[in-house]
């Protein structure tokens, strides 16, 4: 599609558009548990109905919806997939400024619960995808949207069934998810990432084993004590690193972006003997230095103790439920190594299932190239950076299909938005939505047409 037709759009409408999409969309309260996608599906699939777009809805249990929709393309190409979750977490409402569920605009932003997580991206794809239609885009290829249940819990109700049971409604070459996109400042450059790994995850269950009794008369092998050193150990452990072949392209890219003497500590980040110094000295706030951590570390955050029955019983047992995430090529075995080097034989270890191995795509393709390009047109001081997320999300499912899935949903921002990711007043700017809506148009456009 030449570059004029882009120009001849009225971008405040889409704009506005989209940004109505979010705040219905945010309106549907489908916390998971207990999901309830479905509600949200019908409201997309009403949206499509109303330009002549037909919808497919299943469910893989009461209430638990996923929708498929479709335009042909010419079939001179495979299909591209846009994809994004419906699903949100909870919400401790009483924490928050404006109503979770409310969709409300105050300040050019729009709050809510899924506002960055990611209703904003099922917002934008689907207004690009209304309006491939109104325009009659030509396409080489089908385009394909998915809204999905169940990311925030796994996607068993959701990605994976439908990559299971479905495959023939969402099989593509390459499809554009959630987890990267996202462009800040730092140190005075324009960062942009395009998500081309994930971490692999291996949640587990830590428990500690003592010898139960009256509580009026303490005693040293008591569980709860055992379980609280044991978290103590964990939280003080630097587990190996590993570097994955996306972390070393970020940061090498960061290096080079930034040049000086940061890209010397940044390069040091890399060593095994020398990185953690570099990280603790690097000019990057603590939550970047985090995040950089994470890239190269398998990780294990407590995140829920259970213990005892009653107040005067000391309990036999006490546990405590880990999140860990692993780097590409680590797996819960190798990590098993790790936690008993840390903790020792005393404590019982058991990985929930199913574990999940972290993801690498390749950024050397035509659709990466096309987002890169196009973000440039937009942003010409932007420095594009391929990105290892260190979180999960339902790519682990779709690229069993052999789909290449990149995450990118286009926005910038002050990087402290982000952290409003499961958190209080989780909002987006409403600008951002226009500018993700419009950066997508113009990605699957050119990706999507016919070859001139």
């Amino acid at each position: 599609m030449p570059q004029s037709s882009f120009i001849s759009m009225n971008w405040s409408l889409v704009r506005d558009e989209a940004v109505g999409y979010l705040g219905d969309l945010i309106r549907i309260n489908t916390v998971n548990p207990p999901g309830n996608e479905s509600a949200a599906c019908e409201y997309l699939a009403r949206v499509l109905a109303r330009e002549e777009i037909d919808a497919t809805i299943l469910e893989t249990a009461p209430g638990r919806g996923n929708l498929v929709a479709r335009l042909r393309g010419d079939g001179r190409a495979a299909p591209l997939l846009l994809m994004a979750h419906l699903d949100v977490v909870p919400v401790e409402a009483a924490r928050w400024k404006y109503d979770p569920f409310g969709g409300e605009i105050h300040d050019g932003f729009m709050y809510g619960r899924g506002a960055l997580d990611t209703k904003d991206l099922v917002a934008m794809e689907l207004a690009v995808f209304l309006w491939l239609k109104r325009n009659q885009v030509p396409r080489a290829r089908d385009i394909i949207v998915m809204a999905n249940a169940d990311e925030e819990a796994g996607g068993h109700f959701g990605a994976a069934w439908m990559a299971r049971e479905h495959s023939e409604l969402i099989r593509a070459e390459y499809a554009i998810n959630e987890g990267g996109g996202f462009g800040a400042n730092i140190l005075g450059k324009r960062i942009y990432t395009i998500q081309t790994g994930e971490k692999g995850t291996a949640r587990f269950t830590l428990r500690a084993f003592g010898k139960p009794g009256h509580a009026s008369i303490p005693q040293r092998d008591n569980a709860v004590l055992k379980l609280a050193r044991a978290l103590e150990l964990l939280g003080d452990t630097d587990f190996p690193m590993h570097v994955s072949v996306t972390a070393r392209n970020y940061i090498e890219g960061l290096a080079n972006a930034l040049g000086g003497n940061v890209a010397a500590s940044l390069r040091q980040v890399l060593d095994a003997k020398r990185g953690k110094r570099a990280l603790e000295t690097l000019p990057l706030d603590d939550g970047m230095r985090s995040l950089l951590y994470a890239m190269l570390h398998n990780t294990a955050t407590p995140t829920k103790l259970n213990a005892g029955g009653k107040i005067n019983v000391i309990p036999s047992v006490a546990e405590a439920q880990v999140d860990a995430r692993l780097v590409p090529g680590q797996t819960a075995e190798t990590f098993l190594r790790e936690l008993r080097a840390a903790l020792g034989d005393e404590y019982e270890i058991e990985f929930h299932q199913p574990t999940t191995q972290g993801l690498q795509a390749d950024p050397q393709s035509p659709l990466y190239d096309t987002m890169v390009r196009v973000l440039k047109q937009h942003d010409p001081a932007a420095i594009v950076l391929p990105d290892l997320v260190v979180g999960a999300t339902d790519a682990r499912h779709i690229t069993k299909l052999g789909t290449k899935v990149y995450g990118f949903c286009p926005m910038f921002d002050d990087a402290s938005e982000m952290e409003r990711v499961h958190g209080d007043d989780e909002r987006i700017r409403l600008n951002n939505v226009g500018f993700g809506a419009r950066v997508l148009y113009e990605v699957v456009s050119e990706f999507a047409r016919v070859s001139e």
